[in-house]
């Protein structure tokens, strides 16, 4: 049996995409799990700056709370006119591409990646914290814990975005309704006086927390607002995965945007109001959160209610890292199309998520979690950081989209149009204000880590963009014109007659100069192209065209994305029509880059297509001629024998007849696109 059919299910076909949407239902808890997990440590984040200035001082937790879910309020509707500007997603990184330049969108998207597999690290550590809450025995495990719900939320991931959507939207609800109602019997218990504070901490420990000698400043109001803005991590999520919804995209994931706000703001409130009326004190490296301390004074401790909001706090806390698995694959997608990561990011998986960001996701959170011990509190410094610098950028990148809109036909600047764009200009204001806050009072605590790692990530995306740039230029066809490959091999009376394929999903130098090693050696020569994107087929039937090649291609659908199978398939077909005793020849183009580094940016087609075809040798008995045709990125560019460079067209003379010049292709047609470069590649 196969075990990887059996972890992550047996795969789906390219046309059953459409079937992967998410309903607004399941859509709510996939992205929004982030969002609504965030309520159960926000309020926890502010009290721990309070009490710095001691137990009396925890009331300004109130007003604080209130101006988050302000700015809260802002930010998501700002986000709201994105979806509907952009319904194609992206979020921050192609609002900010698209209307402030390259640099802003490259930043955005340096950003945006680090704080979803922040995301999974604090998300992951906040729910094993809860676990430790009600079970204090497994404190010495928490790591361990930590890493295996790791691996049950990607394995989850990689069987695809319905099924996950339907088991995530469990816990997510469950979540909901046990704060919901917490919530409410602790207003009800505050309003007719029937509270009791928690215990306080130990006076010993009390006095360690409170460090401020100057009590409450402005300067410790700001760190507490910083820290516990917090709660508007996850808001973005929404607009970066707006194709995941069901038509109409952009409708359906506006009404669950709102929904999500309404309901994130009432349980952040609510919780920030319990614990000032109970008097809840929060302290440095307790395995009890607020959340436990206030779900106990409620329901009562050992009842069935505390226990049941401590597992669904641990689940959807854990689980809150599923809307980063939703995310970061899509957004990594989006950038490797640009050609600033690797191609293999752009690749669907059998159960049509890209599996490899998962993956990528997947180890870069574990190394948080095991570096920091799992601890959430230590790496909330380093969260929100590059959460509001991807909001300052969104939203200032918004204010330029509408000024845009002056340019075109009938434009009038309504009330409407000036709305949007004082709302993102305010937006864009506060949270610039805020993120020059967090860099101030979180520098030290551990914000730099990220202030440092966002430009070593542009770095690296401009490095990987350049080489992706030399490959396209090295494989480009700019400079040649067509020429009558088939006909300037006719005449060759060596050749043999075994039937040889071609194998290519694209014309360029490297596929080129393979297809004319093959038309040397035979005369029965075809062309095959696994159909795997329907655009790159589209497009190499387009250049096959203007390049009026008399060769016959053959196009091979391959519905589940593999390119071995189709290909095995296709030539057991050719062998059965053929009267040789030789099996049919594949001659295979590939490039070669110089270094290892470079290497680990493309696909390693070659490297699959030659392992099927080993493996068919072994299962038929029969061996194959497989002739690899290298093409070195970065020489000399090859120039086809029977194809001459483009020279100047001499000026007619006069009174006589010349004959019209083939269309010349455009270096913009010639360019190879990264779909283009990927599978005649070493």
């Amino acid at each position: 049996m196969n075990i990887r059919h059996i972890i992550i299910g047996e795969p789906l076909a390219t046309d059953q995409a459409i079937h992967e949407r998410l309903s607004k239902l399941k859509a709510l808890a996939v992205f929004s799990s982030d969002a609504l997990s965030s309520s159960t440590y926000a309020t926890e984040a502010i009290l721990l700056v309070l009490i710095a200035a001691g137990t009396s001082a925890l009331g300004v937790s109130w007003w604080v709370a209130l101006g988050i879910a302000a700015l809260m309020t802002v930010v998501a509707f700002s986000y709201h006119q994105t979806i509907h500007a952009y319904p194609n997603g992206g979020g921050a990184y192609i609002v900010s591409k698209e209307n402030l330049g390259r640099t802003p969108g490259l930043v955005a998207a340096a950003a945006l990646l680090i704080d979803y597999i922040l995301t999974v690290a604090v998300s992951v550590s906040a729910g094993t914290a809860a676990l430790t809450s009600a079970f204090p025995e497994t404190a010495p495990f928490r790591v361990e814990v930590a890493l295996l719900i790791v691996i049950f939320i990607s394995v989850m991931n990689l069987r695809g975005v319905k099924e996950s959507g339907t088991f995530f939207a469990i816990p997510t609800y469950a979540f909901v309704i046990g704060m919901l109602v917490m919530i409410g019997i602790g207003v009800v218990k505050a309003l007719t006086g029937s509270i009791v504070p928690v215990p306080q901490p130990s006076p010993e420990v009390l006095q360690h927390e409170m460090t401020s000698l100057q009590g409450l400043t402005l300067f410790l109001v700001l760190r507490a607002f910083a820290a516990g803005c917090t709660a508007l991590t996850g808001i973005e999520a929404i607009s970066n995965g707006i194709p995941a919804f069901k038509p109409p995209e952009s409708q359906n994931a506006g009404k669950t945007l709102i929904a999500m706000v309404v309901l994130l703001c009432t349980m952040f409130i609510g919780l920030t109001f319990l614990a000032n009326q109970y008097q809840v004190v929060a302290v440095h490296h307790s395995n009890t959160t607020v959340l436990s301390q206030i779900a106990r004074a409620i329901f009562g401790d050992g009842s069935p209610l505390f226990y049941y909001m401590q597992i669904a706090t641990l689940l959807i806390l854990s689980l809150a890292a599923n809307t980063a698995y939703a995310d970061f694959p899509r957004l990594a997608s989006l950038i490797a199309r640009d050609r600033y990561l690797p191609r293999q990011l752009t690749n669907l998986g059998d159960r049509l998520v890209f599996s490899n960001g998962i993956i990528t996701l997947s180890v870069a959170a574990s190394v948080l979690i095991i570096l920091f011990e799992a601890r959430e509190h230590n790496l909330l410094p380093l969260y929100a950081v590059g959460v509001f610098l991807s909001f300052t950028l969104s939203q200032s990148g918004m204010v330029v989209h509408w000024f845009k809109e002056r340019k075109l036909p009938n434009f009038k600047p309504d009330l409407k149009w000036r709305f949007h764009v004082g709302v993102n200009a305010f937006g864009a204001v506060c949270t610039f204000v805020v993120l020059i806050v967090l860099m101030v009072t979180k520098f030290v605590e551990g914000a730099w880590i990220v202030i440092a790692a966002i430009p070593i990530l542009f770095y690296l995306f401009t490095r990987i963009h350049k080489h992706y740039e030399k490959v396209a230029h090295s494989l480009s066809l700019d400079g040649l014109e067509p020429g009558p490959l088939a006909e300037r091999y006719a005449t060759y009376t060596d050749r043999n007659h075994v039937r040889v394929v071609v194998l290519m999903n694209s014309l360029n130098r490297c596929s080129l100069q393979a297809l004319e090693y093959a038309l040397r050696i035979s005369d029965m020569v075809r062309v095959c192209a696994i159909e795997v994107e329907p655009e790159s087929t589209e497009r190499l039937h387009q250049r096959w065209k203007d390049w009026n090649l008399k060769i016959p291609l053959d196009i091979v659908p391959s519905s589940y994305r593999e390119i071995g199978k189709p290909l095995i398939k296709y030539l057991h077909h050719l062998d059965e029509e053929s009267t040789e005793v030789i099996p049919t020849v594949v001659v295979l183009p590939e490039f070669v880059v110089s270094t290892w580094w470079e290497k680990l940016l493309h696909n390693q087609s070659s490297v699959a297509i030659r392992s099927a075809l080993y493996h068919d040798q072994i299962a038929r008995g029969r061996g194959r001629p497989v002739i690899n045709v290298p093409y070195r990125i970065g020489d000399t560019l090859y120039q086809p024998i029977a194809i001459t460079e483009r020279a100047p067209v001499p000026e007619p003379e006069p009174q006589t007849e010349v004959s019209a010049a083939p269309p010349a292709t455009t270096a913009e047609a010639d360019a190879p696109t990264q779909e283009s470069v990927e599978t005649d590649t070493q």
